[in-house]
């Protein structure tokens, strides 16, 4: 029989054995296959029932009173008085002084748990039993009776990085073996003391930065940076500390108080820098040295990660078989911190090997329940900052707290993971550890230059309240795909830039002369220095390549393209147009009335280069006769063809001068009138003008101080043209105040003839519309923002991108607010679609988006009652409208995208009817034309009747002297 450590040996090679190696690199390789964006889309849903919502704080951050009722110094406080460093937390937020304060905040918030660390050097000023401190320990004693008082249960940490000063003077800090049996006495007395009042307890926050920036990079305290092997040592000991306190728990204080005990670990998150074998086991490897550093020894096999060991060599302490057994399972749960804690460089590129940080925290959590076989996971530290200067307006802390606890949901529903609970991060203001007083994280504003250190509550702290109300994210009746079906005389559309104008003949304009192969593969060879005479004849419209058969196959009603003004028109002169552009324009425009398809042309689509714009014109001033005079020439050549006029299409640039804008509207409304006294009674046809209209949301909808900034912006970027031509003949008046508030001059004024002029020049409303963003009063980052108008331009983080958001009911707000604004207008969405990389001919975020925006637009029809008359999806194919086409082309190959039969089956749909309902009865379409395609083909026609004609008469000569020889025989 063997010796028991042998046995004891073997009984852990077999549990490790038994355990998957590395079943966390699965992660990537799931999440790769997830339905994009499908998986990528916000999920309301609701977390589970009990479900723990916390926040929580750390002793030195907030406490103060740092040598108060007998405290002993810690090493922050030592810390902080040398070297370079600015402040200290020797007052913090002052929660020593202000409990009744904190129980006030967390009682607003409706959290279940409070997370906060004990102070061991308020408790034992230098450590050790022997210096006990009543007056700290009492302080702890009254926090724990208030939490009680208010129904919320504390989860307490031993120990969060604020050693005692003497235990590093004397001992060396966590450097020394001897910290194990001495934090063992102190968790003892801890456990003894408040225990009854407990049932989650934390043993060490984040064992890496304690190991790795206290006694490694010198980053936080003590900052010791002098041996490079020292906080593998540092983290020796502090697994051995957890797991001595943790059996000591288990053994003597857990069958009386039934609660659990962990070690919360913080992780960054990392992706693949490139989809290689290779590059998985990097990133399971930068995990393993922050992560699994701490939880392998735990979770798993008492043991480090192989790839730790691999690489670290003798450098890495080793366990012996006994202290991997002591060790191995020391966790009741999975205690996670994630997000702002391992930012600011705290995860240098040497820990990355190569890959990308990310802060993907379902990504994480999924990883660790595969790579700890399911642990239950208390996310007990989540959340972001911002910077030091913000008060109580923090969006980007409330989006980012947002796509945690949505991650979070997600890992629970749809990845089966067993989260418990969330903690977010923190409950008030405090010392930022390395980053001082730099940036805030509080869900409580605290103005630290006040003695009261009143905590007000920031928009994130509301924004928590309410999701901790809700249990999260439930379900509205607006979020639910709508089911209905449009009017049966709506405008299903395709939208393009322009048409790619091609002059090259045809096969019976072709001067070249073939050899043709008639006994083989019948292929046509060209002889080279041989030509045919010039055909002496006009052009025809078959000689020119067109899209129509493109058009056709979407299954669209109408057309959308721009003509191009400068090419029309190149010397700015009417009298002496491109007459071969002019021919093509006309021909296409026939060709799609034929098919049934309706042409709607711009006349001006104007680029930030105005490469459109005729070159004597290059400048609008001046421009509005010469543009009314180029709308008469296209009026009368095509209006034949063409019932939808766009005079200007996407105006509203904001590179677009107040002084050009204004030229811009005389152009468009001296264009407008010309077809209303001219061309109108003759030709049936319809025009307006299109602005670009991207919705503009509050970051925070019930904060007035954000919305008046997302009025201001619509004024400025959609009511600057539209409530001169809808609404009053003037700019909006919401723009000139805020104009001569800012003693500008600049916006030109209207006089009575102006405004009769431009008022009422429409016959319809038409918007581009792309994505959404938010705006808040509140300056956070002056790349995004607009100094005129006094906003900060921010996204979602929850939101997919491409490159822009992609915000599906921004589309039914921008349309209600058509309809607040300018009543019973018909309204029609002229363009409408989304960026993807052209090689995706599976255009699967392309799909959804069209699917997704068509429903919000149903929503505005049939629930807000928006006249909406028509929906173009942008753009036909990525040849003219690079990345945002349902046709993809390969060197000369069309592809047709996954996009275009979906959307073609909305419009065969007409919409999305409810299964349940009687079937939409709409009158026939009169029939297309079809010998149309035919007969436009002029010279085929003329090809095939000159054939036909040549052998009818062969047959009658061969037939006439067959009958004639007949006769003469007899």
């Amino acid at each position: 029989m063997g010796s028991p450590r042998a046995l004891l040996t073997l009984l852990l090679a077999l549990t490790s054995a038994a355990a998957t190696p590395n079943a966390g690199l699965k992660t990537w390789r799931r999440f790769r296959k997830l339905p994009y964006p499908g998986d990528k889309a916000f999920l309301y849903d609701t977390f589970p029932k009990g479900f723990i919502w916390a926040v929580g704080t750390a002793a030195y951050q907030v406490e103060g009173a740092f040598e108060k009722d007998g405290k002993g110094l810690s090493i922050w406080d030592t810390f902080t008085r040398g070297g370079s460093r600015m402040a200290r937390g020797d007052v913090g937020s002052d929660s020593y002084h202000n409990v009744r304060a904190d129980i006030r905040a967390i009682q607003q918030l409706k959290v279940s748990h409070y997370r906060f660390s004990l102070s061991w050097a308020r408790i034992f000023p230098n450590g050790t039993r022997g210096s006990y401190n009543e007056a700290g320990t009492g302080y702890y004693r009254a926090l724990l009776r208030r939490l009680k008082e208010a129904g919320v249960q504390p989860v307490v940490t031993l120990y969060h990085w604020d050693l005692p000063d003497h235990l590093q003077q004397t001992l060396g800090g966590w450097s020394n073996p001897e910290l194990v049996g001495i934090f063992r006495d102190y968790a003892d007395f801890c456990f003894q003391t408040f225990g009854d009042d407990v049932k989650f307890w934390i043993t060490i926050d984040n064992p890496f930065v304690v190991a790795r920036h206290g006694y490694g990079t010198g980053v936080v305290a003590p900052g010791i940076k002098s041996d490079p092997d020292l906080p593998f040592r540092v983290g020796h000991n502090l697994i051995k500390a957890h797991a001595a306190t943790w059996h000591l728990y288990d053994r003597r204080y857990r069958p009386r108080q039934q609660g659990k005990l962990s070690m919360a670990l913080a992780s960054h998150w990392i992706k693949p820098s490139r989809s290689r074998p290779e590059s998985l086991r990097e990133c399971q490897c930068s995990l393993d040295h922050i992560l699994g550093w701490f939880a392998r020894p735990l979770f798993t096999d008492g043991d480090y990660p192989p790839c730790m060991k691999a690489r670290l060599g003798s450098r890495l302490p080793s366990f012996t078989p006994e202290e991997r057994e002591q060790v191995r399972g020391t966790a009741d749960f999975f205690a996670l911190s994630h997000g702002a804690t391992l930012s600011f460089q705290l995860v240098n590129d040497s820990l990355k090997f190569g890959q990308q940080e990310d802060l993907d925290l379902r990504m994480l959590l999924y990883w660790v329940d595969k790579e700890y076989d399911r642990p239950p996971i208390f996310v007990v530290q989540s959340g972001w900052y911002v910077l030091g200067n913000t008060k109580t307006e923090d969006p980007k802390h409330m989006y980012y707290l947002k796509r945690f606890i949505a991650g979070a949901l997600k890992s629970i529903v749809f990845d089966g993971v067993n989260v418990i609970g969330y903690t977010a991060w923190s409950l008030i203001d405090g010392f930022e550890w390395h980053r001082e007083y730099g940036i805030r994280r509080g869900l409580y504003y605290i103005d630290f230059n006040t003695p009261e250190m009143t905590r007000e509550p920031k928009t994130s702290a509301t924004f928590y309240r309410n999701v901790i109300h809700k249990n999260g994210f439930p379900e509205l009746p607006e979020n639910r795909p709508a089911q209905g079906v449009f009017p049966c005389d709506f405008a299903w559309g395709v939208s393009a830039n322009s048409i790619q104008v091609e002059t090259t003949p045809s096969q019976f304009a072709d001067p070249n002369v073939y050899l043709w192969n008639v006994s083989s593969n019948g292929e046509l060879t060209r002889l080279e220095g041989f030509s045919a005479p010039p055909l002496r004849r006009s052009a025809n419209c078959a000689d020119y390549a067109t899209i129509q058969q493109q058009i056709l196959h979407v299954g669209v009603n109408h057309f959308h393209f721009s003509l191009n003004w400068s090419a029309l028109v190149p010397a700015g002169d009417v009298a002496r147009p491109n007459a071969t552009l002019l021919g093509y324009y006309r021909c296409f425009t026939r060709q799609l009335q034929r098919a049934n398809v309706t042409p709607v042309v711009t006349l001006w689509h104007r680029t930030r280069q105005r490469s459109s714009l005729p070159a004597p014109l290059d400048a609008m001033q001046g421009a509005p006769e010469a543009f009314a005079d180029y709308a008469r020439l296209c009026y009368r050549e095509l209006g034949a063809h063409v019932k939808m006029w766009i005079t200007l299409n996407e105006p509203n640039d904001e590179m677009v001068s107040y002084q050009e804008a204004h030229e811009m509207l005389r152009a468009h409304a001296l264009a407008w009138h010309a077809y209303d006294d001219e061309f109108r009674r003759l030709q049936g046809g319809q025009v307006s003008l299109a602005l670009h209209m991207d919705w503009v949301e509050p970051a925070f909808s019930f904060s007035r101080e954000d919305v008046e900034p997302a009025q201001r912006v619509l004024d400025f970027k959609v009511g600057w043209f539209a409530e001169p031509i809808f609404g009053s003949g003037d700019y909006p008046l919401g723009m000139r105040s805020w104009l001569r508030q800012l003693n500008s001059l600049e916006l030109p004024v209207f006089n009575e003839e102006y405004k009769l002029l431009v008022k009422g020049t429409y016959d319809f409303f038409a918007i581009s519309h792309f994505s959404t963003k938010l705006v808040t009063h509140a300056k956070e980052d002056s790349y995004t923002y607009t100094a005129l108008l006094e906003v900060q331009h921010m996204i979602d983080t929850t939101w997919i991108l491409s490159p822009r958001p992609v915000v599906p009911w921004g589309l039914r707000k921008a349309l209600n607010w058509v309809k607040e604004h300018y009543g019973d207008v018909p309204v029609y969405v002229m363009a409408n679609g989304v960026q993807e990389d052209p090689a995706r001919f599976k255009d699967s975020l392309r799909v959804y988006y069209l699917y997704n925006y068509i429903n919000e637009a149903l929503k505005a029809y049939t629930l807000n009652g928006v006249n909406l008359k028509g929906y173009f999806a942008y753009a036909l194919s990525d040849k003219r409208d690079p990345e945002f086409g349902m046709y993809g082309q390969v060197h000369e190959e069309v592809i047709v995208k996954a996009s275009l039969s979906n959307y073609r089956n909305i419009i065969q749909h007409n919409g999305f009817p409810d299964p349940g309902a009687a079937p939409q009865r709409c009158p026939a379409a009169p029939p297309s034309c079809p010998g149309c395609h035919v007969l436009e083909k002029r010279p085929v026609v003329g090809f095939l009747t000159l054939v036909g004609s040549g052998v009818l008469i062969t047959l009658g000569l061969i037939i006439y002297y067959a009958t004639k020889r007949h006769k003469e025989c007899y």
